[in-house]
């Protein structure tokens, strides 16, 4: 049984959901988002709340249960409160700057790095070495976040490159003499 899968997802006030057949969308003050729930499971709308059950009792269907019901609550939360993923880049010269609609790198590379902003994120830096990147849709902001931390990652001996806020970078000692 899922634990988190048998909790009703709540709908907040200022959010409208619709559940068509195996489609639910959801509208709210951040924007408009939605999901095809996989046919193991069967979504229901109760009072103010969304509902999701398995259709039988196979492994597929309980593990599609509680994952679905998580990506529901992440629809909630995204149209309300939106999400957010913070940026660090370390290093000497290294720095970036929002210019329009592209996101402009200095990596240590021979040429700058243009990333084009995806539709529906925004990418803020607030300072040349901070990078805050908002918007509705988790996975979009997670693999924006992931895609421009894998231009220069974090390297173990100095530190330099573009890490997460709060993550943490095992360091190797240096050469010995």
């Amino acid at each position: 049984m899922s634990r988190i899968g048998k909790k009703p997802v709540a709908i907040p006030t200022g959010v409208t959901a619709n559940v068509e057949g195996q489609t639910v969308k959801v509208k709210g003050p951040k924007g408009a988002l939605s999901i095809v729930v996989p046919d193991d499971v069967t979504v229901k709308m109760d009072k103010g709340s969304i509902a999701l059950d398995p259709k039988n009792e196979t492994k597929r269907a309980r593990s599609q249960w509680g994952t679905v019901r998580a990506l529901v609550a992440n629809l909630m939360t995204g149209v309300t409160k939106g999400f957010e993923e913070n940026l660090e880049i370390n290093g000497v010269g290294y720095r970036a700057a929002v210019q329009g609609k592209t996101l402009n790198l200095q990596l240590g590379f021979s040429h700058d790095v243009n990333y084009p902003i995806p539709e529906g994120i925004t990418i803020a830096a607030s300072k040349p070495t901070e990078i805050k990147i908002t918007g509705s849709d988790k996975q979009k902001v997670g693999q924006v976040a992931a895609e421009i931390r894998a231009f220069r990652g974090p390297e173990p001996y100095k530190g330099k490159g573009v890490k997460y806020v709060g993550e943490y970078i095992f360091r190797k000692e240096g050469k010995k003499k």
